[in-house]
């Protein structure tokens, strides 16, 4: 049976993650907000009166969780592919017209201390922020493989090695196909989204891709880990191997100038054409992209 995810812990953060802290959800505005309700609880703690349940109020107040609330008009659904069962929030009002699909980066895939972590689900909001605020009459927000919701095949090499495996992104094809059958599509996807998003429009068959678009995308893995010293992600197709077919596809990448995850360089080479990356000033890998929010959301 598929295992929903309930909760999470938070992680204990160092320097070198820095960049990542965002995605997970811990910074210091959040921790600084909840500082009152903490205080709550001291007095209680003190007193040698605190629950299991005040516990759990409390790590999670301390771990500044970021919440985001889902529009009404969209719909839960967990979509079966032959692998695996994926998460997905709809809003599909005119199904003749495009669907604009978000697909969800890499998430908390690995904690702190650089170790793979038991749920990759991500505590970041970018991606639902967009899709959430998107328009258009036909957006689906669609999570990777084992977030949200663990399917019997899932291991900590989903989120890993195996992160773009043929299984991985047969099952991402498969349940953008079974949403939109035939019907012109536009791809957005986040970091390791991005490389998705390419794959199932590059290396398959089928989907009627009208546009690609990435932000701070990993799209040539291999480059990424050598220029980062990262262990390959040696059961993973890469987009690189379809740079043909790819090319061919109309698409624009968000580039952040001060992203230390993806850095531009990397983009840069792949792409080659200046014309289709565009530069989003002060952005990381997690934050400074809502300057890039309407012009996204008003792609049609």
């Amino acid at each position: 049976m598929t295992k929903r995810i309930k909760g999470f812990r938070r992680p204990k953060q160092n320097s070198i993650q820095k960049q990542h802290t965002k995605e997970r959800g811990f910074n210091q505005v959040n921790f600084k907000k909840n500082t009152l309700e903490i205080r709550k609880y001291i007095v209680i703690v003190i007193a040698g009166r605190i629950s299991m349940f005040k516990i759990l109020v409390l790590s999670l107040l301390l771990a500044g969780c970021q919440s985001i609330t889902i529009p009404s008009d969209y719909v839960y659904k967990e979509i079966q592919t032959r692998n695996f069962d994926i998460a997905s929030w709809q809003k599909i009002s005119n199904p003749s017209d495009v669907y604009k699909i978000y697909i969800e980066g890499d998430g908390y895939a690995f904690n702190a201390y650089g170790q793979p972590t038991q749920d990759p689900t991500p505590k970041g909001t970018l991606m639902r922020e967009l899709a959430f605020g998107d328009k258009s009459p036909n957006v689906i927000y669609l999570a990777r493989p084992c977030q949200y919701v663990k399917s019997p095949i899932c291991t900590q090499r989903h989120w890993t090695t195996a992160r773009f495996a043929p299984e991985v992104i047969n099952s991402e094809y498969e349940a953008i196909k079974q949403i939109v059958g035939d019907s012109p599509i536009i791809l957005i996807g986040f970091s390791g989204g991005a490389q998705i998003a390419g794959l199932v429009a590059s290396a398959k068959n089928g989907l009627n891709v009208k546009k690609i678009i990435t932000i701070a995308g990993n799209l040539d893995h291999e480059s990424w880990t050598q220029y980062q010293k990262l262990p390959s992600l040696n059961e993973s197709m890469n987009l690189a191997d379809y740079r043909m077919r790819f090319d061919k596809i109309p698409q624009i990448h968000y580039v952040g100038t001060n992203d230390k995850v993806i850095p531009p360089i990397l983009a840069k080479n792949f792409i080659g054409n200046k014309a289709r990356i565009i530069m989003v000033q002060g952005a990381t890998h997690n934050s400074g992209w809502e300057t890039i929010y309407d012009n996204i959301r008003n792609e049609k």
